[in-house]
């Protein structure tokens, strides 16, 4: 039996479509891969970076959803941030063709950022 990741996936509330539709295809019995999505829901305050480290520390990887609207993240930046530090592999994955910035924050420098595939998906976590 094939081993279930659990992956926190990091994304900027304007974009929490894209985490919606990300859980629900690692559920999809097509996909070509599985995952327990463990990201934090709500937004965030003092006492949720104490819980948001030690559920990003229980992971196996990190999936940062990147659009235009991660460079203004300050939760989804912390959280990668988080991440790093923690020594938690990190990969980030474009949520569209038409919605790409135009540079990357620097939280994210070094971090291996794909287009949204099953292939790209399926491949980081065969790495973790």
């Amino acid at each position: 039996m094939a081993r279930t990741n659990r992956i926190f996936i990091s994304f900027a509330m304007e974009d929490e479509w894209a985490r919606i539709r990300l859980g629900g295809q690692a559920k999809n019995e097509r996909t070509p891969f599985d995952f327990v999505d463990m990201s934090a829901k709500k937004p965030w305050d003092e006492a949720w970076k104490t819980q948001c480290r030690s559920r990003i520390k229980g992971c196996d990887g990190v999936i940062a959803l990147v659009s235009n609207n991660t460079a203004g993240a300050t939760g989804e930046l912390w959280e990668i941030k988080t991440a790093r530090e923690e020594r938690v592999p990190v990969m980030g994955m474009y949520i569209s063709q038409d919605n790409r910035p135009v540079w990357l924050p620097p939280e994210l420098s070094g971090v291996l950022v794909v287009d949204w595939t099953w292939d790209n998906i399926k491949n980081f976590l065969d790495r973790i």
